[in-house]
């Protein structure tokens, strides 16, 4: 019994090591491009070929196949990167603040996708590209976020003081993604509700809610295999000193 006891934690926090880490991620990246490319192929597909025309807003309601996702993975990384940069701080986890490093970038992208597209979208729908709308506007506070965390750790030279400022900042900007989930409820805004509910049917077609559901599954595997690459790239710059990133080197080089 003892003998259990003290090895079950560890196979939980195998992954903190960076080295186990770095391993992993190499082997679970190809597996997750590959996901993203084949859902994301068939998302489009039926998204933009097979779902039918919506009967209000035409043609143009394609854009949400990619908006609606994208806003998704906006707000969901977010919680991701600051859970794992408030680990890092809090426990001393270097591996947990290199993750949440690795995720920003793919964060802000996917919020100014969702920004670009809801402008595509909002102009036919609107009459207007952009709107100091509720949902709007905290959109666009959580795309400065994401900026602000890759400037402020791109911009300490101490690996460990960087995390700890970034994560700081993380975690004051979490107010401000239920500002975004719920802005449609508080305020009286242009921005339609949730189309997709867990209290509620489905309010689109079983073809369109098929390509929304895989386009999501697409950004999600793709979100993995970026943070996963990137993060592979953050332990060899962070960990270039250790005798497994010696000997990772030395290897490469011999090939």
């Amino acid at each position: 019994m003892q003998t259990i006891s003290t090895q079950a934690p560890l196979r939980w926090t195998r992954l903190a090591a960076p080295a186990r880490f770095y391993a992993f991620a190499g082997a679970a990246a190809p597996w997750c491009w590959a996901l993203a490319l084949l859902t994301g192929l068939a998302g489009l597909y039926i998204g933009f070929f097979v779902a039918p025309t919506d009967y209000q807003q035409g043609e143009s309601y394609r854009i949400i196949f990619i908006h609606v996702p994208a806003a998704w993975m906006s707000m969901l990384i977010y919680l991701v990167l600051a859970f794992w940069a408030a680990c890092g701080w809090m426990l001393k986890a270097r591996m947990a603040a290199m993750y949440a490093r690795a995720l920003a970038p793919t964060g802000a992208l996917f919020t100014f996708i969702a920004l670009w597209t809801g402008a595509l979208w909002g102009r036919p729908t609107w009459g207007t590209w952009w709107v100091w709308d509720a949902r709007l506007t905290s959109e666009l506070i959580l795309l400065l976020l994401y900026l602000g965390y890759i400037a402020l750790t791109e911009a300490i030279d101490d690996a460990r003081r960087a995390a700890d400022a970034g994560a700081l900042l993380a975690l004051i900007g979490v107010v401000n993604i239920p500002i975004i989930y719920f802005s449609v409820r508080w305020w009286n805004t242009l921005h339609q509700g949730a189309t997709i509910s867990f209290s509620a049917a489905p309010k689109m077609a079983g073809t369109m809610l098929t390509a929304m559901l895989l386009m999501t599954l697409s950004f999600w595997a793709y979100s993995f295999a970026v943070a996963f690459t990137r993060a592979r790239a953050i332990v060899l710059e962070q960990e270039g000193d250790s005798h497994w990133a010696q000997a990772l080197r030395g290897e490469t080089g011999r090939r």
